[in-house]
């Protein structure tokens, strides 16, 4: 049983990892179940959307009974059910969704959506006791890269974003054009670290000045441009150097748009959220610039980077002291603005 304390009992399938968690006050996780489906979309390169929708309805179910086991709670300990309702694919917020749906109607318990970007920032809630609003959040991962000015534990303010590809879709297409597989973003991290960050010259994209914006599609298509000319040239090339330069380049435009957004809003800290802030070589770059501007750096250990259930269960904590339910209308939006 669990006494005295707020249980939200989570569930999140925006993508490909089908996950369950309860949270006690926001902050405490009791159980936090994931189950991946990288194994089955690596044979595809990527995430095929209809099949992670029916590995999500297989799962589903299964993985909310055991996130209640682990936490040693019934559905007569939970207070409110969060559910991921956006953005993402649409097919698989739909299973997560109708399956918070079910247990609101069939318990009366409130039913509450949350924004998935919200839940990656609210990851760093969980990791960092002491956190409180405000703050700037950087959210970088498969479908999103992000700048915002975080008021309070309900409310942000996008200060930037990408205009073509997100930072983790830009990690999968090159490491698919170095033949490195998916998911993309680990594996260049890894063998970029045997590689020479300035063997290959790829262009920073800043865009114009004063934007807080991104884009990574040029430099992706830089990297496939390099690859072919040097092939055709009959050079061999070296996928380290070729990782290394082009994370390198990524990562600095990043880091760069990151501190100085900070440094405007007279922020002290950042947090970072979401799959890609896992990268070793961006929270390098990432620690020194802050360090040189007497900036506080914050991040999630890796389980709370990718997507789970638990940064839900806060997000949704935080919206229920606030009382701010929905109905049994709540619709999935795969471009849910934040």
């Amino acid at each position: 049983m669990i006494e005295g304390k707020t249980a939200i009992l989570a569930i999140e399938s925006s993508c490909d990892e089908t996950a369950a968690a309860v949270v006690l006050d926001g902050r405490d996780v009791r159980s936090n179940i994931i189950a991946s489906q990288i194994d089955i979309h690596k044979l595809y390169g990527g995430v095929v959307p209809e099949i992670a929708s029916r590995h999500h309805l297989e799962n589903v179910n299964r993985v909310v009974e055991e996130a209640l086991e682990q936490a040693g709670a019934d559905m007569d300990d939970i207070d409110a059910i969060g559910v991921t309702c956006g953005p993402g694919l649409v097919g698989a917020l739909l299973i997560g969704l109708a399956t918070a749906k079910a247990y609101a109607l069939a318990t009366g318990k409130p039913l509450i959506g949350v924004h998935h970007i919200h839940g990656h920032i609210c990851a760093n809630y969980i990791e960092h006791k002491e956190l409180e609003p405000p703050f700037m959040a950087l959210i970088v991962s498969g479908g999103h890269t992000n700048i915002a000015e975080v008021t309070g534990y309900n409310s942000c303010r996008i200060l930037g974003g990408t205009r073509d590809d997100a930072v983790g879709e830009a990690y999968d297409k090159v490491a698919r054009v170095l033949g490195l597989g998916y998911p993309g973003g680990p594996k260049i991290d890894r063998i970029a670290r045997e590689g020479d960050p300035h063997s290959v010259e790829f262009k920073r994209v800043f865009l114009e000045k004063g934007s807080m914006d991104f884009s990574f599609s040029g430099i992706k298509t830089g990297v496939l441009n390099y690859v072919n000319s040097e092939k055709q040239a009959g050079r061999e090339i070296s996928v380290p150097d070729v990782a290394a330069a082009f994370q390198e380049a990524v990562l600095e435009v990043i880091v760069t748009k990151t501190v100085q957004a900070a440094v405007d809003m007279k922020m002290d800290r950042i947090v970072m959220a979401g799959g890609v802030a896992a990268n070793s070589r961006l929270r390098e770059m990432m620690e020194e610039a802050c360090g040189s501007r007497g900036i506080r750096l914050l991040y999630p250990s890796p389980v709370l980077c990718t997507d789970n259930a638990a940064m839900i269960g806060c997000a949704a904590y935080y919206r229920y002291l606030e009382g701010d339910f929905d109905d049994l209308t709540l619709d999935a939006t795969p471009n849910l603005p934040l």
